[in-house]
């Protein structure tokens, strides 16, 4: 239960710093995209900085669910950010949710709870054995460094979409390694462990390269393009470093059939729900990114 409330709480955060920074990232040129002036110019904008403190929340909070649950979890509950975004931005702004996006809310509360009851995510150790980490890190790179090349061959929605699954492999590795970096503290191994682990640094160079590729992926195209991939692809490949690098098990065989529906489900939802004017950061009141 600890896992699944810190989970939620890392859901509220990392939504919410996504429509901030989705409002930033719009305004900027496209001739600052896949450069380092990129952020130069977002670190001027409040609104991102906003986006930033949430990030560093979500941060925590991912930790502590890392922590005491199993990856294969933990990561997927995160599909239910964009929902609760609209949920709290619909309150603040005193608006009501479009028909359609209730349904969408709908969609994606349904599909996340189908797939983790089919899949039943179980088992699993805290820290990965051996040199697993090495071909782990080898074929990241790799379909990293072939995502990125087809993104910057394509140009709006089609890019944004692609630079979203290479944010999301990013998040879901940097979660990886947060697991295998905290399990250090609790196996008693102590502070000085945890501080001198590769697995600490090499979370924080992950979690960079994310936060560059989001950036990237929100100012290419539109939340519709981006979000549906990122939410997904964060979700199926954390279940695939789950299973492969700290031994957790998903059911498989026919199982396989309600857990496809449930990735419909949730695709379509995160498609209807990024449509909305609320989640592209926007109210009916207007404001200016500043």
């Amino acid at each position: 239960m600890i896992s699944v409330l810190f989970a939620v709480l890392t859901s509220i955060s990392n939504a919410c710093a996504a429509v901030l920074q989705r409002r930033a990232a719009s305004t900027l040129p496209d001739s600052d995209a896949m450069r380092l002036s990129l952020i130069g110019h977002l670190l001027r904008k409040r609104v991102w900085l906003a986006g930033i403190g949430l990030v560093i929340v979500a941060a925590i909070c991912q930790g502590v669910a890392l922590a005491t649950g199993p990856i294969a979890v933990v990561q997927p509950i995160f599909v239910i950010e964009l929902p609760l975004t609209l949920l709290i931005a619909s309150y603040a702004f005193r608006t009501r949710l479009a028909p359609s996006a209730w349904l969408g809310v709908a969609a994606v509360t349904a599909g996340l709870a189908l797939g983790l009851g089919a899949a039943a995510p179980t088992g699993g150790t805290d820290t990965v054995k051996g040199l697993s980490w090495v071909p782990a890190l080898v074929i990241t790179g790799i379909f990293e460094a072939l995502v990125i090349a087809a993104a910057l061959r394509t140009r709006r929605n089609t890019r944004a979409a692609l630079l979203g699954l290479a944010a999301a492999c990013a998040y879901a590795l940097t979660a990886a390694l947060l697991k295998d970096a905290v399990a250090s503290l609790e196996a008693g191994a102590g502070i000085g462990a945890f501080f001198s682990s590769w697995q600490l640094y090499a979370t924080g160079v992950a979690g960079v390269g994310a936060l560059f590729l989001l950036q990237n992926a929100l100012q290419a195209g539109s939340l519709v393009a981006s979000q549906p991939m990122l939410t997904l692809g964060d979700a199926l490949i954390s279940i695939t470093y789950g299973v492969t690098l700290f031994g957790e098990t998903v059911r498989t065989g026919w199982w396989l059939l309600p857990e496809l529906l449930a990735v419909a489900l949730i695709t379509a939802g995160c498609i209807e729900l990024a449509r909305s004017p609320l989640a592209s950061g926007t109210s009916p009141h207007k404001h200016r990114a500043r």
